[in-house]
């Protein structure tokens, strides 16, 4: 299979580990959230009750654990398309 072949039939394998990664990231963030903060959610930019450091912390902090997921999704997917077909799917 072509690099091209392998990008195309990898992208809806690529969307589906996204929407994957996005809903496993926020269920780890509250966990992490929870243990860390000791509250149930974390602030939101537009709530007036937290202060500016507490907001930009929780943002910095859901990305990051979105980003390791993501990465980690994006990887074990294409290790398995790549055992299925024998080409890597980002190449």
């Amino acid at each position: 299979m072509s690099s091209t072949g392998a990008k195309l039939v990898y992208r809806p394998i690529g969307l589906l580990s996204g929407i994957l990664a996005g809903v496993v990231s926020g269920a780890v963030f509250k966990q992490v959230w929870r243990r860390v903060a000791k509250e149930d959610d974390a602030p939101d930019a537009l709530q007036s009750e937290y202060r500016m450091r507490e907001v930009v912390l929780a943002a910095a902090l859901q990305g990051a654990i979105f980003a390791a997921t993501k990465a980690a999704i994006d990887r074990a997917g294409a290790r398995g398309f790549t055992k299925l077909t024998g080409t890597w799917p980002g190449d």
